[in-house]
C-alpha cells in the first residue's frame, strides 16, 4: 500500500494564491475552536472535533449552534474543526475531545483493534461523497478501472475516504498497492492539488464538488450523494457522518449525550422542512465565501436528500459499511465483529422536542 500524507498540502497552499486561506474560519483545520454554544450557555462543557467543519456533509453541527439549539437542549458545546475524521478520531480516543463528527466507519475499525466508540445519532443515510478526476483526463480515466500508477487525493490516510477509496480501486480490479493515496484534507486544499496535478482523481464532497465542476477543472466518474448512487457504488445503503463518542464516556454521561442527541434531531428534523435557501441563510458567510452563496445553495439543493430526517441508524447501513472495510482493511478483513456495539438508537428514540 503506497500512501502520502498532508504534507502535499502545504505546497498547495504555497502554491495556490488565488485561494483564499487553506485552513479558513470554517474548517478550523488548525484545531482552534470555531464555533459552539452562546457565551451565556450552561450544562456540562462538551468539545466536539469535526472532520471538515465546513463540508456540507457536516452542516447539522454547525446549524444546530445557528439555531440556538445546543443553548435550548441545555448543553455546552465547543467545535473543533480538522482536516480529517481520522485525526479527530485518534482525538477522541485520547480522550483531548469528547466527541467527533465523523463517518460512522471508524467505529467498526476501532471495534476491530478491540477499542470501543459508538455513534449515538446518525445524520447522513449515504456517504456525499463524489470521485471526481481532472478534466485533461477525460476519456482515459473512465472509472476505477483505470487507476493504475494513478495518484488519488484523500482527506488522510485511515479517512473514510481512505476506505472508500480503496473499496472502489479493488472491486474495479485495482488492488491499493496499484495507487497511491495522497492526503489533501478538503476544500482549498484538495482545489489546489488538483488544479496543480498532484492528484490525478480525488473523493470529496459539497460544495467543493460544484466549484471543481463549475471552473471545469475536474469531472465525475463515481457520484455517492444519492441513496442509488451509493448502491450503485457500494453495493447498499453506508450510513456516513454521525455524531461518535467512546463507549465508557456514553455510559458515564447519559444525561448529557441525551441533550447532545435531542440538539441533533430537532436540527435534523428542522433541515427536512426547510428549504436549501433557508439553510444556507443560517450558515456563517466563510461556508460559502470560496464559491458563492447561489452556488452552495444550488450543491445543497441538489443533495439534500442525503440528511437523515430521523437520526435512526439505518438498519442495511452497518452491514455495508463491514462489507466495504473487511474487503481491503486488514485490521477488519475476516474479523467477528458485534455490529451492534458500534451504534446506538437509544439516544435518538428517547429524543424529546427542545422547548
Amino acid at each position: 500500500m503506497r500512501t502520502r500524507t498532508a504534507v502535499v498540502i502545504s505546497i498547495a497552499c504555497a502554491v495556490t494564491l488565488g485561494i483564499a486561506g487553506c485552513a479558513n474560519n470554517a474548517q478550523g483545520g488548525s484545531g482552534q475552536v470555531v464555533a459552539g454554544s452562546s457565551s451565556s450557555a450552561s450544562g456540562e462543557k462538551v468539545t466536539i472535533m469535526v472532520g471538515g467543519l465546513d463540508k456540507q456533509i457536516y452542516l447539522p453541527f454547525m446549524l444546530a449552534k445557528q439555531l440556538g439549539y445546543y443553548d435550548k437542549a441545555g448543553v455546552n458545546v465547543s467545535l473543533i474543526g480538522e482536516g480529517a475524521g481520522v485525526d479527530a478520531t485518534t482525538e477522541m480516543m485520547a480522550g483531548k475531545v469528547q466527541g467527533t463528527g465523523g463517518f460512522y466507519d471508524h467505529t467498526i475499525a476501532l471495534r476491530a483493534q478491540d477499542q470501543s466508540a459508538e455513534s449515538v445519532v446518525s445524520m447522513l443515510q449515504v456517504p456525499g461523497e463524489v470521485e471526481l478526476c481532472r478534466s485533461d483526463l477525460k476519456g482515459t480515466v473512465n472509472s476505477p478501472k483505470d487507476w493504475k500508477g494513478r495518484h488519488l487525493g484523500i482527506t488522510d490516510v485511515g479517512s473514510s475516504t481512505d476506505f472508500l477509496t480503496q473499496y472502489l480501486g479493488t472491486q474495479n480490479g485495482i488492488d491499493p498497492s496499484q495507487t497511491t493515496r495522497i492526503g489533501v484534507q478538503a476544500g482549498n486544499t484538495f482545489i489546489a492539488a488538483m488544479q496543480h496535478k498532484q492528484i490525478d482523481c480525488g473523493m470529496t464532497t459539497e460544495p467543493t464538488v460544484s466549484k471543481l465542476l463549475k471552473d471545469k477543472t475536474a469531472y465525475v466518474i463515481e457520484d455517492m450523494r444519492t441513496a442509488a448512487g451509493a448502491k450503485k457504488s457500494l453495493g447498499g445503503t453506508y450510513p456516513a457522518t454521525s455524531l461518535y463518542m467512546q463507549t465508557s464516556w456514553v455510559q458515564a454521561h447519559k444525561d448529557v449525550v441525551q441533550k447532545l442527541v435531542n440538539a441533533y434531531v430537532a436540527t435534523l428534523k428542522w433541515i427536512q422542512t426547510h428549504t436549501a435557501a433557508q439553510i444556507a441563510d443560517m450558515m456563517p458567510p466563510d461556508y460559502y465565501a470560496g464559491i458563492g452563496k447561489a452556488a452552495y445553495t444550488a450543491a445543497l439543493a441538489s443533495e439534500k436528500g442525503i440528511f437523515n430526517p430521523t437520526g435512526i441508524m439505518p438498519a442495511d447501513g452497518p452491514k455495508t459499511c463491514l462489507a466495504v472495510l473487511g474487503a481491503f482493511n486488514p485490521k477488519v478483513k475476516g474479523k467477528s465483529i458485534d455490529l451492534s456495539k458500534t451504534y446506538t438508537n437509544e439516544f435518538v428514540q428517547a429524543a424529546q422536542p427542545l422547548s
